[in-house]
């Protein structure tokens, strides 16, 4: 069905709910249709979805209000049988310009789209659950889907996994002479008091050996990082946008919040104690210290008008498979009942990903980068009837479609930043997709 906008909500929502035996992930996302939904996070359900019952879109200043306008008036008056886990939601993201372009990889990618999926697919601890959800038809309509969903996830058969599809050309959509030339521009507009901090990103694009099972990317992706966030979003046709992102943008239950500030970033060591020492390096630097305080400092601002009680944990470091970071755990007790959607505009783009003050950051990272961002370095999640939800930065993510992959990677830039290690920083954070490509021979 053609995309909801916000005076047109005049739908009829129709849930049902199953328990079945617990289906591979992998199996479950290559068994559904277009467009796919993958969600999965530390200490929470993981969900497939596919196809879609209801799309909504929006675009400029206003879309987080229209998505969360339209959403509302159709979730108050469906009708849901089955347990609060499975019951139906919205998944989708934004872009991170709120006047998106779609350009190359993004163009089936508006500024701002959710969907509820047809079939939704919860995994919570051994349970899982398939949800089916359809507009403006009966509920024995939707129960009968609902058996046929059941019966073919039953029956569905795994095929082997697909290993790397392997890299056969790569294109960078900035030299490191450009980078060069852009950091120390940055640079000089930092230490003159215009800005006080600017991250900026590069592209990649690369050309693949054969298509890339996204299914099977996704599943190596979480072999290698399972404490990440992993996500998928695909419109129904063109680019999927996938990654695994260890930065939580917010997570809200009730009037609980949790988030944190992620900044500061340095490699892995080849032993243990080469690993420990560089962590301590990381601690230590006046760099990344400063890095990651304007970040949290920023999160502790756009909380505070919102929140009764603020609670900001220890500093310490965040390891993953490639990189360590400076991690800042922040939690608070909001002071009213708030839409999840509310936070994520009072939080994006946070200085991990833009910079400060962030109108001027937004300036530079339009007049800079020889490429659009699209949805990279922004929102991803869903949320509920309630207005709970959950919500990551697109980090470490990519876009594929058939034998193409594009890769995005940023690097925050303050007054001491050194043009060839922060080109350096950009390397590493390609490894996390880059490494589920290519092949070891």
């Amino acid at each position: 069905m053609e995309p909801l906008r916000t005076d047109e909500v005049a739908t009829h929502l129709v849930s049902r709910s199953v328990r079945l035996p617990s289906p591979p992930v992998t199996a479950s996302l290559a068994a559904v249709r277009r467009p796919r939904t993958l969600w999965t996070a530390p200490d929470e359900p993981t969900v497939v979805g596919g196809g879609a019952a209801v799309t909504v879109e929006a675009d400029g200043p206003g879309r987080l209000r229209e998505v969360r306008e339209s959403a509302s008036a159709l979730l108050e008056t469906a009708d849901v049988e089955g347990p609060t886990v499975a019951r139906p939601r919205f998944f989708g993201g934004f872009a991170f310009h709120e006047d998106a372009t779609g350009r190359g990889p993004w163009a089936d990618f508006p500024a701002a789209r959710f969907v509820v999926p047809e079939v939704q697919l919860v995994f919570d601890d051994d349970e899982a659950w398939v949800t089916v959800t359809a507009v403006d038809t009966t509920p024995e309509t939707v129960e009968d889907r609902l058996d046929a969903v059941r019966e073919m996830l039953q029956n569905f058969e795994e095929a082997p996994p697909e290993g790397p599809p392997g890299v056969s050309k790569r294109h960078r959509t900035t030299s490191i002479d450009a980078w060069r030339e852009s950091v120390e521009t940055a640079v000089s507009r930092i230490r003159s008091g215009e800005l006080r901090k600017v991250v900026l990103a590069q592209a990649l694009e690369v050309e693949l050996d054969q298509p890339a099972s996204v299914p099977d990317l996704l599943a190596r992706l979480g072999e290698t990082y399972p404490d990440c966030h992993r996500f998928l979003v695909e419109p129904a046709m063109g680019a999927s946008f996938l990654g695994a992102t260890p930065e939580r943008l917010v997570s809200l239950r009730g009037r609980e919040v949790s988030t944190g500030a992620l900044a500061g970033t340095t490699g892995r060591g080849d032993t243990d104690d080469e690993d420990e020492w560089l962590a301590e390096e990381l601690l230590a630097s006046e760099k990344d210290n400063h890095e990651h305080e304007l970040v949290a400092e920023t999160i502790r601002e756009q909380l505070d008008p919102l929140s009764a009680e603020i609670r900001v944990g220890d500093r310490g470091v965040r390891k993953l498979a490639t990189v360590q970071h400076l991690w800042t755990p922040i939690d608070a007790t909001l002071e009213h009942d708030e839409h999840v959607l509310s936070l994520v505009e009072a939080l994006h783009p946070t200085p991990a990903v833009g910079g400060l003050p962030p109108k001027a950051a937004l300036d530079v990272i339009r007049d800079t980068e020889p490429f659009d961002r699209g949805w990279y370095a922004a929102p991803v999640g869903w949320f509920d009837a309630d207005g709970d939800g959950s919500f990551a930065v697109a980090i470490r993510s990519a876009t594929v479609e058939g034998t193409m992959a594009t890769l995005f990677a940023g690097v925050g830039l303050v007054a001491d930043s050194d043009p060839d290690a922060e080109w350096d920083e950009v390397q590493l954070k390609y490894r996390p997709i880059l490494d589920e490509l290519e092949r070891d021979d």
